[in-house]
Order: C-alpha cells, then structure tokens, then sequence
C-alpha cells in the first residue's frame, strides 16, 4: 500500500505541475504558498524533499502576455527566463516565511548524461539537503536546444528520482490521477487507483488526456512511472490543488493513482544507463542471445548479434533488441558499430582474427548491462 511506503520514505520527489501553479493572469501564489507550506511541514517531521516545479513557460507567456507558446527556440527561451525568475522569487517568499532557505537549479540532458556531471550533480543536491536548503530543480529552458532537451518535467522528476535513489515519487497535476477517460470532458470517467503492470490500455487511457499548459501530458507521468518503478522506486499522480494533498497522503489517506513498483532496487549506476542515457543505436539478437542475456543473466557477445543499427563508438549507450523490434535493454558497448559488423555472429576466440586485437569477449559486459523489458 502507498501509504507504508509513504511511512518508510526518508527521501521524496515532488513534481508539480504547470497547470497547478499558473492562474489565469500569472503564477498561482496561492498554490506555491500551500504546496510550499506542505513541503516545509514535511521536512520539520525529518523528510528530505526535492522539488521539481514547472510554470516557467507559464508564467512567462502570462507574463507577457502571450496567448500561445511560440514556435521559435529563441522566443521560448526569452518566455522562460522571465518566468524562471517570477517562479523563484515566489517560491523564495513563500519557503521564506517558514525560515526555510531554497536554491534553484536547472538542467539539461547533459548534465544527466555525463557521468561525471550526473555525479557532480548528485553530490550538489546531496549538499544541499544535509544544509536543509530545499533544492528547486527545473529543465533550464533558457539554453535548451533539441540535443540536450529533457522532453518534459514528468522525465526530469523521474530522472531526479534515480539519480538521488528517492523513495518515492509524487507527481501532482490537475486531474485526480490516471482515469479511463479525460474527466474533465468525458462524465464517465473513471479513476484508477493503482496500476501494477504497463498494460496496453493503460497507455491508451493516458493518450486520452493531454496536458493543457505544459509539454507533458498524462502520457508523459506514465512513462515517468515506468521509469521509477522498474528501479523499485513508488509513484503516485495525484490533483496538486486538493487542500494539504501532500499532507494526506503521508497521513495515510487514498489519494490519485498508485503505481506499484518492482519489489527489487536497482542499483544506481544501472538506473543511469537504463533510464538517463539516450541510445545511440541498436544490435538485434538472435534467439539463443535473449535467452542467454534474458534468462541467463549472460553478457552479450558477438555470436548472438545478427545486425548493428546506427553508428556509435566505444562506450556508447546502446539498444538490444529481439528479431522482432521489442527493446529489451540498454549497455554500454565495449566496440564501435563498424566493429560489431565486422565482428557479429563469431566466436570471441575468432575477434582477434578479425580485428587485429581483441580487447573484450564481449559487446557489452553484464556489469554494463540492464534489461527493460518487463
């Protein structure tokens, strides 16, 4: 149940949303002074909590006032820099009259994808929290451009969430969870309280409801949550401006949609390669490799390899997949895609042959190995 988790939880990630904290002509102070306070109770009980908000853009375009995001990257930047700033200062008051201090700070995929900035970044946050500065984590949309884009707040939360090993994830919107239907046009819609498996049409109800404010729709949250719950982290989606929901949840209460997670962690560093980096290619294995990597809990080596998608070189993140297209997992690949066809389908004993050297038995070791598909 979601609230044992909640009773056992030391570390938590909240993410609200754009729709919770924007109101018709700027930010909803009133929304940042109740999700603030709750925050701030939270941590006087001894709870770590870091806070990833949306509203920049939001705010921004209301801030000037615009009736629709622009097309143009530079636009869009300009619109976040002058929310970015509006968001902070009113978070700042709001944790202020608390006593409690807060720090911002904004991220792009570069900072996650790079090991060494993702650890930078991890030793920050982890600062931070010792000092009871309450980190206000955002994409910095100021500078993204399509390469470092994040995609949205719900993956930047999910992200956060496996990078500080949280306990729990709680994603507030303005609906009341994951429903069959979008609720608010459709009277027959009906909540469900917890998913334990990504089904098909669990995906299909959240296709239905999109976002009205910020890029992520209900679709996002659930690709969010498969993301924590494969590395055992909990989630819940839950309505934002629902009096003291944060409060009522750790109090026990039923709130929103629980997705139950795996009942294994996985360890961080295989988190990071699973579900920070971006693939840059793929192989495709024959039967006997999924079987072996699947079931065996081999490493992959190059006589189950029978084709190589894309260029990549040494050390790149890289897809496995079956014949079938499925994508099974995620490695780290000890040679480069014009290795791998050169190499596909032999013996290690016969890669030296081949090559001229032969620095690894295998494509990519267990170590650097995570499997994804459920």
């Amino acid at each position: 149940m979601p609230s044992d988790r909640l009773n056992h939880a030391k570390r938590v990630v909240v993410k609200v949303g754009s729709n919770v904290l924007t109101a018709d002509s700027d930010l909803n102070l009133e929304a940042i002074e109740s999700i603030s306070r709750q925050v701030c109770t939270l941590i006087d009980r001894g709870l770590e909590v870091l806070l990833v908000s949306s509203g920049a853009m939001a705010a921004g375009l209301r801030r000037l006032r615009l009736r629709r995001r622009p097309d143009e990257i530079p636009k869009r930047q300009a619109i976040a820099a002058v929310g970015q700033s509006g968001l902070m200062n009113a978070y700042e008051k709001a944790f202020g009259r608390s006593s409690k201090r807060v720090a911002q700070i904004l991220l792009t995929s570069d900072d996650l994808t790079n090991r060494k900035r993702y650890l930078n970044a991890r030793n920050t946050l982890c600062t931070l929290l010792a000092w009871k500065v309450v980190p206000i984590i955002n994409e910095n949309d100021t500078i993204m451009v399509e390469e470092i884009k994040l995609g949205d707040n719900d993956n930047l939360a999910a992200m956060i969430a496996l990078l500080m090993d949280a306990h729990f994830l709680i994603n507030l919107t303005d609906i009341d969870g994951l429903y069959t239907r979008d609720p608010r046009t459709q009277p027959d819609a009906r909540l469900i309280p917890s998913v334990s498996t990504f089904k098909r049409e669990i995906e299909r109800y959240a296709s239905d409801i999109p976002g009205a404010l910020g890029r992520g729709g209900m679709l996002s949250k659930i690709k969010a949550a498969k993301k924590v719950n494969a590395a055992g982290i909990p989630m819940i989606i839950a309505k934002g401006d629902k009096p003291d929901i944060l409060l009522k949840l750790f109090a026990g209460e039923h709130h929103g949609t629980y997705f139950i997670p795996k009942a294994a962690r996985m360890a961080s560093r295989k988190s990071w390669i699973a579900y920070t980096l971006t693939p840059k290619g793929s192989v495709v294995l024959d039967a006997g490799a999924v079987r072996a990597v699947l079931q065996g809990g081999k490493s992959l080596l190059p006589s189950g390899v029978i084709d190589v998608v894309g260029e990549f070189g040494i050390g790149a993140p890289v897809a496995f997949t079956d014949q079938s297209g499925e994508t099974l997992g995620m490695g780290l690949v000890n040679y480069s895609a014009a290795d791998i066809r050169a190499i596909m389908g032999l013996k290690s004993g016969q890669i030296e042959t081949r090559l001229g050297a032969k620095p690894y038995d295998e494509i990519i070791h267990r170590d650097n190995l995570v499997i994804t598909e459920n």
